[in-house]
């Protein structure tokens, strides 16, 4: 299937190809005894690329990249939190690359009072490829951030040529690109697999992954592809400011990309309940899910993102949100070296 006006953007490869995509038998298998149906499947963005572990933003820097060389630019400026998992592929894409990287880490769960929290995981994968790391004590917010603009500015001072990433890589007029590319890979791989994934289930939180696939697949459906539910599970707990940013993401990204009609809003789906009270504080929820994923299937999921969208798959499944004869598609986004920063949640084995 075409890849539209996709195609007019430029895109710097740096993934293997297409992120696998594989059943989840063990856990189908569980969640049918407890009442629920629906055949799971992953598609695995933390086994996408070489570069430190990979993960969802490796996908969309592929088409920030190219604006960045362009402009002549010779230091990526980005911004997150203590653990940031997208920080960390900055930092592997500018080493990449061969060019400086300034990083922003604010104290996004000062709830999470883990002392090597700014010294494991993440920031140290970050600090090892090169990164100028820059500890911040401001809190957690998907927006704008003076911290981040300060250290654009410092740059500019010593002579460089700065490149602006937000958070997430998320509000930048590319950043949902990546996965509306991501939309169609998945299409591609239904046909080779011949299977159909009625419904998606991904985190979200500054947005632009949930909204480039919302983008990517209303493009498929105006083609002619089948329609299908894509699920974003909030991680934010600052729920209205995620469902306006995935909101404006995606209507953007569909413009750019030629979908040439306006997004429904029932096309843009932010569902709440597994976050907790705030944004990277597991709750139990989170620990179950991520125990039941690994014993049953020695899949790895981190406590800030994947393991709360998957508490979510697995609560929809049991209750019937999705229905039994669904076959679902579970977006692992990455991020599993933040585990290490919550080490003290996993001091003993504990079975489920």
């Amino acid at each position: 299937m075409a890849l539209t006006a996709l195609e007019d953007f430029p895109r710097h490869p740096l993934t293997f190809g297409p992120s696998p995509v594989h059943p989840l038998p063990r856990l189908s298998a569980h969640l049918a005894a407890e009442g629920g149906g629906a055949q799971v499947w992953a598609k695995r963005e933390d086994c996408s690329s070489g570069l430190a572990y990979g993960g969802n933003k490796t996908r969309k820097l592929e088409y920030l990249v190219p604006e960045a060389l362009a402009q002549g630019a010779d230091t990526l400026v980005s911004i997150g939190g203590h653990q940031s998992n997208h920080t960390r592929q900055v930092a592997a894409v500018a080493a990449h690359l061969g060019l400086g990287c300034v990083l922003v880490q604010e104290n996004w769960v000062p709830d999470w009072t883990d002392p090597l929290s700014t010294q494991v995981g993440n920031i140290l994968l970050s600090r090892v490829m090169g990164a100028e790391v820059r500890l911040d004590p401001a809190g957690f917010d998907i927006g704008f951030r003076d911290s981040w603009r300060q250290a654009l500015e410092d740059v500019e001072r010593r002579g460089g040529t700065p490149y602006a990433i937000p958070a997430g890589a998320s509000d930048h007029r590319l950043g949902g690109l990546g996965f509306a590319r991501w939309a169609h890979e998945v299409a591609q791989q239904e046909e080779e697999l011949g299977v159909f994934f009625d419904t998606i289930v991904v985190c979200t939180v500054t947005g632009s992954t949930h909204a480039g696939m919302i983008a990517g697949f209303a493009a498929l459906e105006e083609a002619g592809g089948r329609p299908r539910r894509v699920l974003g599970i909030d991680a934010s707990a600052t729920l209205d400011k995620t469902r306006e940013q995935v909101g404006r993401i995606a209507r953007s990204t569909a413009e750019l990309i030629g979908v040439g009609r306006d997004l429904r809003d029932d096309e843009i789906t932010v569902l709440e309940g597994w976050a907790g009270d705030v944004y990277g504080v597991p709750v139990q929820s989170t620990l179950d899910a991520i125990r039941l994923t690994g014993q049953l299937e020695g899949v790895v999921l981190d406590p800030v993102y994947e393991g709360k969208s998957m508490a979510g798959l697995i609560d929809l499944v049991r209750n019937g949100d999705i229905p039994r004869d669904s076959t679902v598609l579970y977006a692992h986004l990455g991020g599993q070296p933040a585990l290490n920063a919550y080490a003290s949640l996993f001091a003993e084995t504990d079975r489920v």
